[in-house]
């Protein structure tokens, strides 16, 4: 067994709901790892089970650019399309089925699973210290009690599990190049360019429990590289944990007015940056934000399949090979079979948002929120998310790379965190907290 790894015992009660048939996550006593993930394999042996192993760097790898596909010789056990979705449809998410049914060029390609999530062991050993001592605020907006690793490994509710995907571990301190897409109809696109820098401080492994701020999340900085026109604006963003003891902080720079101004628009479903209006802001990451204006419920657990070790899709890629009208590249995108966590969350009365309802998809084994399934007032499927990770072996982590939002109704989609070339993946740096403020800004929008 890897040292990572801590299996425990406890008994947890599968909330029924109507979202198909659920796995077998029920009242039997089930073996979980440090993150309460079932570590046995299925018991059809299409997903293996957890061994904490962290993969080998395969030949070529470049740590924090590129990252060679270790399953490259790998090909696909089956194919879903338009016309066998049906008989996969207990496998696949609204949003999955909806896609395939809108575009005949799309398909779902599954791969052997591979349970590759694995963290750093100070990660694990915060985790296992958390026991009965994280608890969510009062409103259910925030996490207290803890600063790091995850707070509920065995979530009791809805809340509890988004908090884990919020809290979950994305690094420390860093910096990240990429290029976002606004696909139109017929394929074509626009790229722009960003640079981020993240300083994390939940969950942060360079910062001790003590250094670590109070009800702060992290740090993010936003700068557009290119195009021109565009090149120069910075957002910066300073992240709380519960949104209802202090508001997210964010602030522009706009080169040609060379002034910096707050902006407490940056939050719930305004815009996000340089968008097309195919996201909103707390879309980015598939979420993020404050979690004040939805009820979130616990459906239970469910195996489907899932966007999981893209390598082919996030190293060295070209733009015009990633997209394709209406979707990406089919023959770039890797799905695995795993094991999820279904929340499905509905807007609070008296409380206004662009989508009435969302469903995440969370990952067992890495708490990433990996799929989403956003309605709008009518009830109606309006758009989808899906999140693309490969595992950073030399950090460890599972880290988020492509981001996909998809609007069924316009048939445009936007593709954020494509990287070419030698485009930094994750760069550590040794930034501080002081080059997040408002003062630091206008520097940064310079550079």
């Amino acid at each position: 067994m890897n040292r990572n790894m801590k299996l425990t015992r406890i008994t947890t009660p599968l909330i029924a709901a109507a979202f198909g048939a659920m796995t077998a996550f029920s009242a039997t006593a089930q073996d979980l790892t440090t993150l309460g993930a079932e570590a046995a394999a299925n018991a059809a042996g299409t997903i293996p089970a957890w061994t904490g192993d962290v993969l080998k760097a395969p030949a070529g790898a470049k740590p924090g650019i590129l990252y060679p596909d270790p399953y490259a010789a790998e090909k696909p056990t089956l194919v879903i399309t338009a016309a066998n979705a049906e008989e996969h449809k207990a496998q696949l998410s609204a949003g999955q089925m909806a896609t395939l049914k809108k575009y005949p060029s799309y398909r779902i390609n599954v791969y052997p699973t591979h349970r590759t999530g694995v963290f750093p062991k100070g990660y694990f050993d915060e985790t296992k210290a958390n026991a009965g001592k994280a608890k969510l605020s009062d409103s259910g907006n925030g996490v207290l009690g803890v600063t790091g690793g995850l707070p509920f490994p065995t979530p009791k509710n809805g809340s509890e599990a988004i908090w884990n995907a919020l809290t979950r571990y994305r690094g420390e301190t860093y910096a990240t190049d990429n290029v976002q897409l606004a696909v139109t109809r017929g394929g074509e696109y626009t790229p722009v360019r960003f640079q981020y820098l993240l300083d994390f401080n939940f969950a942060a492994l360079n910062k001790k429990p003590a250094e670590r701020a109070d009800n702060l999340l992290f740090y993010f900085l936003q700068r557009i590289v290119a195009p021109a026109r565009l090149a120069g604006s910075v957002l910066l963003v300073h992240e709380p944990l519960d949104q209802t003891k202090v508001f997210r902080s964010a602030w522009t720079y706009n080169p040609g007015q060379r002034r910096v101004r707050q902006a407490p628009n940056v939050a719930y479903d305004n815009p996000g940056t340089a968008a097309d209006g195919l996201r909103t802001n707390d879309d980015f990451g598939i979420y993020n934000g404050a979690t004040d204006r939805y009820d979130f419920e616990l459906v239970g657990k469910k195996e489907i399949y899932i966007p999981y070790n893209s390598y082919k899709l996030s190293s060295g890629v070209k733009l015009e090979d990633v997209t394709r009208a209406g979707h990406l590249n089919p023959e770039l995108v890797r799905h695995e079979l795993h094991r999820v966590w279904v929340v499905d969350s509905k807007l609070k009365k008296g409380t206004s948002h662009l989508y009435a309802r969302r469903t995440y998809y969370l990952d067992e084994d890495t708490w990433a929120p990996v799929l989403v399934d956003k309605y709008d007032g009518r009830g109606e499927l309006f758009r989808t998310g899906e999140l693309h990770s490969i595992q950073l072996w030399d950090v460890p982590m599972y880290y988020g790379t492509i981001e996909v939002h998809s609007d069924l109704q316009s048939g445009r989609y936007l593709a954020l965190g494509v990287r070419t070339g030698d485009d930094k993946m994750y760069a550590p740096s040794k930034l501080t907290a002081a080059d997040f403020t408002p003062a630091s800004l206008r520097e940064s929008g310079v550079r």
